[in-house]
């Protein structure tokens, strides 16, 4: 590592994939537990000699060896270390001091010190010991797409034909000369790749994305017991809900269903776009509900969530992502978490080539109320959406407040998170985050780090 990457690792701080560890004779006990947590999310780099917040206290030269056979020793001893993750060391000299850099890459296993599961969220080392956690993670160490799971003993009479001939239809309206319509109903399941063969069991037969999309109710339960789209409007009754939808069957019909309810129950706002009237909530919805149709773990007991209040929309599906924090345009890498599903949709004409949803959802709110969403992804995938327009006066004096309690914050710290904030100003999150958004983008306040514990300070050209 050269000197001025390691630069830039010391300025861009602790966080989901750099921690910085003190080291005396030997590494404690935290080190270890850090390991365990970043074999088990996405990887990253401990260095030991330097302090929390960055500064170089460095490591005695004639212990390194002696730290380094430490490590080894107790993240290879099986009575304290369930497998053994991988490490690589280096020695770095910086100002005359020596740092050694511990890099632990994601490992293929779920990984246990002293018999706890340890995960990476934001600059924390987090135990895991709820069920539901320890099944996603392992989902998420799974290396095949669980949409593709063989059912040997699918019929094709378990499936709907009015449904194949619908997506047919909608192939050929979606283009004209979609290759879908010259082929018979099961030539259609082979060209989407509903039917495939699984070389490592050796087996062949239709997928648990064909049963999802095609298939009978009966079928569906039987596959997949815990799919479930649970849609709740909570505006005037909080405590129990106003409206319900519970949602079980397959996706097409899911997103029909679904959508109509959420515009059913959301202001609708038109804008001129090329001199069309475009409906923004249509858009909204439309990306919501193919978000949390197409890009979930079905094999999660977790059930996907559409709340509907005063403050807008609100969904929660249970995701496969190596990636945890805030998703923003400039930063966001699409990645599709069920691509046979993804193209299925994309093909009849329900979603867009990967990508397009994130940016859309950026465009349509900014025309729908004037804010940004808050985009957050993980284990669990989190999209939070404004319907409600407050008066500009309004916004302006919560975007003040917003300001003025982040320079109160910096006369005391270096930075401010928007926890810190919203707990000092009282006032929401969401809306906390919405409004520093919004000042990152008029280049008032600059973010640091990209994770969900990223901190906020007055940007350098203002202060």
């Amino acid at each position: 590592m050269s000197p001025s990457e390691f630069e830039s690792q010391l300025a861009q701080g602790e966080g989901q994939t750099i921690e910085f560890k003190r080291c005396s004779t030997f590494p404690h006990a935290d080190t270890f537990e850090t390991v365990c947590s970043f074999a088990n999310r996405i990887g990253g780099n401990i260095y030991l000699g330097v302090e929390n917040d960055g500064s170089i206290r460095g490591v005695d030269p004639l212990s390194i060896l002696d730290i380094e056979r430490n490590i080894v020793n107790v993240t290879g001893n099986p009575a304290v270390f369930t497998p053994s993750p991988a490490l690589e060391f280096e020695k770095i000299e910086y100002n005359n001091k020596l740092v050694i850099r511990i890099w632990v890459p994601m490992g293929p296993s779920v990984y246990r010190y002293k018999n706890v599961i340890y995960d990476r969220i934001a600059d924390v080392d987090a135990k895991v010991t709820n069920d539901d956690q320890i099944s996603l993670m392992y989902i998420r160490k799974k290396s095949y797409y669980s949409e593709q799971k063989v059912f040997p003993y699918i019929e094709f009479s378990d499936l709907r034909p009015d449904l194949i001939d619908r997506a047919r239809s909608m192939a050929a309206t979606n283009r004209r000369d979609h290759p879908w319509t010259n082929l018979d109903d099961k030539q259609l399941l082979h060209a989407a790749g509903l039917y495939t063969h699984d070389r490592e069991r050796g087996l062949s037969g239709y997928t648990l994305a064909a049963a999802l999309l095609l298939g009978t109710d009966e079928l569906i339960r039987s596959v997949c017991p815990a799919y479930l789209t649970d849609a709740i409007v909570r505006i005037e009754n909080k405590d129990r809900y106003d409206d319900r939808l519970m949602v079980r069957t397959n996706l097409m019909e899911a997103y029909a269903q679904l959508s109509s309810f959420c515009r059913r129950h959301l202001p609708d706002r038109f804008l001129l776009e090329n001199d069309q009237r475009v409906s923004a909530r249509d858009v909204i919805v439309r990306e919501l509900i193919s978000n949390v149709l197409i890009h979930r773990e079905f094999l999660s007991a977790v059930p996907a969530q559409v709340t509907i209040d005063e403050q807008g929309i609100h969904t929660r599906n249970a995701s496969k992502s190596v990636f945890n924090g805030q998703i923003t345009l400039a930063d966001f890498s699409p990645r599709p978490k069920n691509p046979l599903i993804a193209d299925f949709f994309t093909q009849v004409g329900l979603a867009e080539e990967m990508g397009s949803g994130t940016r859309n959802l950026y465009k349509y709110s900014l025309a729908y109320t004037g804010t940004e969403p808050i985009l957050i992804d993980g284990d669990m995938f989190k999209a939070d959406i404004a319907t409600s327009t407050a008066p500009r006066a309004v916004i302006e004096k919560t975007q003040d407040i917003v300001l003025r309690t982040l320079d109160e914050l910096l006369k005391e710290t270096d930075s401010a998170t928007a926890v810190q904030i919203a707990e000092r100003a009282n006032i929401s999150l969401r809306s906390t985050q919405r409004h520093l958004s919004n000042l990152i983008k008029s280049e008032e306040v600059e973010a640091l780090g990209s994770t969900n514990s990223r901190a906020y300070r007055r940007a350098r050209r203002c202060e």
